[in-house]
């Protein structure tokens, strides 16, 4: 299993991937390029961006978290979206026919689509909540502005002279009114609300539209998605500087804390952040490149895309510490980081107590907010079932499978699913898919598609497809981050994880025993791929003469099928 496998770089071997591919080549690509690069900013930049990067960059030193996490994204950010870009063009097929190239490995892919499948119904959900919030902002008064007489004496009124032990409006509004959420789910998770369900049902209905002829939908589709959350942020941020306070707010943000760089639990936090933030290991940038032309040069997309995200981050947390800034000098509190909320509290919380004190049309900016919020939830999710689409088309043949029925299909599945997170407990639900079904396994997969893409496919033979490909040479700096530097911190983030894990809590609460059991199951789902189809990779081998060993061997040859499905020998993109 070594990277120096014998490697297919041949002229002669790439000009019969050449002449296999244009007879196979599919009828689905982007129009253009902008359509390919609006998509995954609209992929990448997403809620991670708006509530978890500020939140993260507060509790992990302020302006000192963004060396690590500038650091993270050259050395794990940048190398993995290449890898997986460059991979998906090659091949031209979804992530799991792309795994092709190590078939021992091929449960990494399979693993992964069911951490995308266990996203996109808990993203819907937030999509689900954002909607609701959208429609509350559209009435002459924002109802989480004051006190409802139903809260009694639990509510106060913003002043910091009478809030010691009482809840504000907002958040109130938030797990009272819209939640209705309870203090745990011992007795159970209730039942659904059903305004909830009806705005999850419009939100699965906008995916469903997205997607419903597939990237020729969804690539116009992007041309907004992309580009209408930074108008948004832009008029966000505008509005938050020029806020009393929003300085303060913001020099706290930044206020360095250098004691912190000496902390493993930052270079922890900035790994994760990356990691999530740019949506990698997780087939749907593979998916979206495997629609590229084939000879495409992506460097200049890499490079946009993770800035652009990386931007989005930073943008987020100046707007965030503006309007906090000002709310902590509108109620009088010195110390800004108690008017801070992680999470979701950010989005439904925090933001929505800030801009109910604008002094100036505040339905107007919390329509814009929780608009923008709705609108990178779409790009996420489209991102996720294009992901999940592309694997079944790939598996039963386009021609059996029409996008538009593919896409009702998950749609009905994903919202049946998605209805468990509109109870009064399904916040716990959220939270235990969230660290089972996606957090916890996504890191021991992603290590696995670098060790099968460097280690047995073979980081010279990977790029020796990319100077086939694109006709340039990858550099160092390259080959050393896919074959040591990422997969060695990725591993390292992992057995700090293990080391540092505790007992899943929501909001200090904990789950019972029944639901550490179904997480368990989850987690098992998607790891259990890893050695269910290593196996299955074996027993092919059943009828080819060896040893073990040579059969072990045999699995980690790029099977037959392996090669560009979609190559053009042109350079027209």
């Amino acid at each position: 299993m070594s990277r120096d496998l014998k490697a297919h770089s041949s002229s002669e071997t790439h000009l019969e991937m050449e002449s296999v591919a244009k007879s196979t080549k599919p009828k689905e690509q982007w129009d253009n390029g902008l359509e390919f690069l609006f998509s995954c900013i609209s992929l990448s930049v997403g809620l991670g961006n708006i509530w978890r990067f500020p939140y993260i960059a507060f509790q992990n030193g302020g302006g000192t978290f963004v060396i690590p996490y500038l650091i993270a994204l050259m050395v794990i950010g940048r190398p993995v979206y290449y890898l997986e870009i460059a991979l998906g063009q090659f091949t031209g097929r979804g992530v799991v026919k792309a795994f092709d190239m190590a078939p021992l490995l091929k449960g990494v892919a399979v693993g992964q689509v069911l951490a995308t499948g266990a996203s996109i119904t808990y993203y819907s959900s937030i999509m689900a909540l954002t909607l609701r919030f959208l429609v509350a902002s559209l009435g002459s008064e924002l109802p989480w502005s004051h006190c409802w007489v139903q809260w009694g004496s639990d509510c106060h009124d913003g002043s910091i002279v009478n809030a010691t032990g009482k809840l504000s409006p907002a958040q109130l509004y938030f797990e009272r009114e819209i939640l209705h959420e309870v203090p745990n789910i011992d007795n159970g998770l209730g039942m659904p609300n059903l305004d909830l369900v009806g705005c999850l049902f419009v939100s699965w209905l906008i995916i469903e539209a997205v997607l419903l002829r597939g990237i020729k939908s969804s690539g116009k589709a992007a041309y907004f998605l992309g580009v209408f959350p930074y108008v948004v942020l832009l008029i966000l941020l505008l509005r938050a500087v020029t806020l009393p306070g929003a300085i303060d707010g913001i020099i706290y943000f930044f206020k360095p804390q250098w004691r912190q760089l000496l902390d493993p639990l930052v270079w922890y936090a900035a790994v994760t952040q990356v990691f999530f933030s740019l949506a990698i290991c997780f087939g749907t940038v593979i998916t979206y490149a495997s629609y590229n032309n084939f000879n495409r040069n992506v460097y200049k997309d890499i490079v946009i895309i993770t800035t652009m995200d990386s931007c989005s981050s930073i943008m987020a947390g100046c707007i965030t510490f503006g309007i906090l800034g000002n709310l902590a000098r509108e109620t009088g509190v010195t110390d800004i980081g108690s008017v801070v909320k992680g999470g979701a509290g950010l989005a439904f919380i925090s933001y929505p107590e800030a801009i109910a004190r604008f002094e100036y049309v505040p339905q107007m900016f919390a329509v814009l907010f929780f608009l923008m919020l709705f609108v990178l939830g779409i790009g996420s999710t489209v991102g996720m079932g294009t992901c999940i689409l592309r694997v079944v088309r790939d598996h039963f043949g386009a021609r059996s499978t029409p996008t538009w029925a593919l896409a009702s299909c998950l749609t009905i599945v994903g919202f049946g699913v998605s209805i468990v997170y509109m109870t009064p407990g399904g916040q716990f639900i959220l939270n235990l898919v969230d660290f089972y079904g996606v957090s916890f396994t996504a890191l021991i997969l992603a290590i696995g598609e670098l060790v099968a893409v460097a280690w047995i496919y073979g980081v010279h033979r990977f790029c020796a497809d990319i100077k086939f490909m694109m006709g340039i040479e990858t550099g160092w700096y390259w080959r050393l981050c896919w074959s040591y530097i990422t997969p060695g911190l990725m591993a390292a983030v992992l057995f700090y994880m293990l080391l540092d894990m505790s007992p899943l809590t929501y909001k200090g609460v904990s789950y019972p025993a029944l639901a550490h059991v179904f997480g368990c199951c989850l987690a098992a789902l998607g790891l259990l791929q890893l050695p269910g189809w290593a196996c299955y990779a074996l027993y092919r081998q059943r009828h080819n003469p060896g040893s073990f060993w040579q059969k072990l061997r045999a699995t980690c040859q790029p099977s037959d099928t392996w090669g560009p499905a979609n190559a053009q020998m042109d350079v027209s993109s």
